[in-house]
């Protein structure tokens, strides 16, 4: 980001803590337990949000080198994606055009050619196909050209090859993460590795998993014995862009060595948890000396897979001397934090059809929630 909007960022949580007060948005609001609830609801979040937005499906180290490729499953859809002998990445339909057979079911590997196992239509990792048997004759006046694998809108940017999981749908990608692109470019995505990473799937509707990383009211009670110490007591920031959001959740430590440093060598990110939510379905946990990346996959209205990556840098300051073991238990402390979380909101999920509350409570100082749901919210009403 830049640095008058660190500084800027960093004197307002100041402040905040000087006068005992809370960042807060002008009132209370709710949000309908049918929202997390029905599976209603979900289908028709998946029809105007998930399959028509960017989502950040892989690491560009995932894919190395030209003939890298990946097999993904978004939303329903199967997904291959790969980095042709241009080194361009691409997505396409897993799916042979011949008699419709998964084309490839290997999760990850490098080959420039695709074979079909039902026929052996053979297609290039440009998606052309290149050869198929019998073809002239069972196929009269047809033209390989008119056969090759169906494109996925998919883009490389800022560290993550993204694809939006609906054929044709172009335009989401066009200045998708331009009010936050200045802020992604500086942390440099992709010169970072993944050094640990977990998959789990959440008994839990994928808003309320959201909800629970981007507040801090709950830090002291439900991470007391893990992190809950080390932060502010229900001290936080957030601002929308665009779409997306960025949240700042100061530790203890910001207030305690920032008054007796110049400002010209405050780093946020030594002294807070920031938290970028690239909506949908994408959030990044900026630390000190590496990020978390955690990806949603919401399944239906009340199961949620979660990918959570711990990303290091491969050289500078933040990243010699490290030891592999330095970042798995970083990694290990990060999923033991998040977890508890999670069994929170798998209980919120039960509760849900109890009839306890036909509406979850947002207070002043929970905005982010409210400015996410709203969002959400424009998606599948507007």
């Amino acid at each position: 980001m830049e640095r008058a909007t660190e500084i800027a960022l960093a004197e307002e949580l100041l402040d905040l803590k000087a006068e005992g007060t809370h960042y807060c948005d002008e009132a209370a609001t709710t949000s309908p337990v049918g929202h997390y609830l029905s599976e209603e609801r979900f289908a028709e979040e998946k029809a105007k949000l998930f399959m028509v937005q960017p989502h950040a499906v892989a690491h560009i180290s995932e894919l190395p080198e030209p003939g890298s490729f990946l097999r993904h499953e978004l939303f329903g859809q199967p997904v291959l994606i790969t980095r042709d002998k241009q080194g361009q990445v691409r997505a396409f339909l897993n799916v042979c055009r011949h008699r419709g057979a998964q084309l490839v079911a290997e999760e990850s590997g490098c080959q420039h050619k695709f074979s079909c196992p039902y026929h052996a239509w053979t297609y290039s990792s440009a998606g052309k196909l290149l050869a198929a048997p019998h073809f002239k004759e069972g196929f009269p006046g047809a033209e390989k050209q008119d056969f090759g694998l169906t494109s996925l809108p998919c883009k490389e940017a800022f560290g993550f090859v993204w694809v939006v999981p609906t054929v044709g749908l172009d335009r989401p990608l066009e200045g998708y993460l331009d009010e936050m692109a200045e802020e992604l470019a500086a942390i440099d995505i992709g010169s970072l590795d993944i050094a640990a990473e977990d998959t789990l799937v959440i008994d839990a509707n994928w808003k309320i998993l959201i909800e629970g990383g981007i507040e801090s009211y709950h830090f002291k009670i439900a991470h007391r014995d893990t992190i809950g110490p080390y932060f502010e007591d229900n001290l936080s920031s957030y601002q929308c862009l665009g779409k997306h959001m960025r949240s700042v959740l100061p530790r203890a430590s910001m207030g305690e060595t920032f008054p007796e440093l110049p400002q010209d060598e405050w780093r946020l990110r030594d002294h807070a948890n920031i938290i970028y939510t690239m909506f949908p379905t994408s959030q990044m946990l900026v630390q000190q000396d590496h990020l978390i990346w955690i990806r949603s996959t919401p399944l239906s209205a009340g199961k949620t897979e979660l990918r959570l990556a711990t990303m290091v840098p491969r050289t500078g300051p933040y990243g010699e001397g490290k030891a592999q073991s330095y970042w798995e238990r970083n990694h290990a402390i990060t999923m033991t934090t998040l977890k508890e979380d999670f069994d929170i909101g798998e209980g919120i999920q039960r509760g849900l059809g109890s009839g306890a509350n036909s509406e979850l409570n947002f207070g002043r100082f929970e905005g982010a929630l409210e400015a996410f749901n709203q969002t959400v919210n424009e998606a599948v009403e507007g």
